[in-house]
């Protein structure tokens, strides 16, 4: 298993490749060339990245196969005008550098009950379905994707899964001509399909939407936004009661990645809010906690006994967990 640093992986930049004119393809293997851990189609890890004198935190979904934990690959598109986080990606960091990144972590998983498996997606959003549809042929599933592209310039992940998939991919924009249009592929769909889109904000609305109206359960639909899937805020303390140990979280970590620099454990496993297995007793509070879950029910929250240490924080001037 690759080696760590105060809970994050050490990842070696293998290669780096332009595929279109915005977007960077990154091959990491582990800086002590070791395996990576494990991780499922949909997956995605949070990059540390070193930027104008500061630590941007980015979630990128891993696109290689989750059957290969010799490397992981992620895609990068260039913002100029967001957090500088990508932008840095692209102008600082180069073949041989060793960034640190967290564990993975899947709130966009395939489900395990679908018949069929139709994935809508749009730009840089086909990065995890890269690993998805990996997932799905192995195990011999039924799926499709729908990709919708600005352009030729733009194109290339989608040839490469056409490649690799054949008539199971279309795709729209690539000729500059053909248009996605949700409801067409939505429309009469079997029980026991499943949707999956990712893409700009636009896009994923107008699936959900179209699908709505077509009847569909929200089950039976799912969907990953472009937004940051880390937890920084503003610094606060904890204590451990089990131990006594006080715990200072700072604003560019998690609750969970501070108690693990300071070499203690709490129980976890998607690492997103989603699962429910880190969920702690909250022993005393002096404050608010900013639920960031989808785990709690309301009336959990307004109680403030529990807390999502993986992506909750708190505004405190005391907090003591059962751990």
């Amino acid at each position: 298993m690759s080696e760590s640093q105060h809970g994050a992986l050490r990842l070696r930049v293998k290669r780096i490749e332009a595929v279109t004119p915005e977007i960077n393809r990154y091959t990491f293997g582990a800086a002590d060339g070791s395996w990576l851990p494990p991780f499922s189609g949909g997956s995605h890890i949070t990059v540390l990245i070193p930027a104008d004198g500061e630590t941007r935190r980015n979630a990128y979904s891993l696109m290689s196969s989750p059957y290969d934990t010799s490397e992981y690959q992620i895609a990068v598109r260039r913002v100029d005008d967001g957090k500088r986080g990508s932008l840095a990606m692209h102008t600082n960091v180069r073949e041989g550098d060793v960034l640190l990144a967290g564990i993975p972590a899947n709130l966009f998983p395939v489900s395990k009950h679908a018949r069929h498996h139709l994935f809508i997606a749009g730009g840089v959003g086909i990065t995890p379905v890269f690993a998805q549809l990996e997932e799905l042929s192995l195990k011999g599933s039924s799926f499709e994707l729908h990709l919708a592209v600005r352009g030729p310039a733009h194109a290339a992940l989608g040839h490469e899964l056409q490649e690799r998939y054949g008539e199971r991919v279309t795709l729209y924009g690539h000729d500059g001509q053909s248009r996605l249009n949700t409801m067409d592929v939505l429309a009469g769909r079997p029980l026991g399909t499943h949707a999956y889109v990712c893409g700009p904000t636009r896009m994923i609305d107008d699936v959900v939407n179209s699908a709505h109206v077509l009847g569909w359960s929200d089950s039976n639909i799912h969907f990953e936004r472009f937004e940051d899937l880390g937890s920084t805020g503003n610094p606060f303390s904890v204590t451990l009661a089990r131990s006594g140990a006080v715990i200072e979280v700072s604003p560019e970590q998690s609750l969970l990645e501070a108690v693990e620099e300071a070499g203690h454990k709490l129980p976890y496993l998607c690492r997103g809010g989603a699962c429910g297995e880190c969920e702690t007793e909250v022993l005393e509070l002096d404050g608010t906690i900013d639920h960031r879950d989808d785990w709690l029910s309301e009336s959990d929250r307004e109680t403030c006994k529990l807390i999502m240490p993986c992506v909750s924080r708190a505004t405190c001037t005391k907090l003591v967990l059962n751990a």
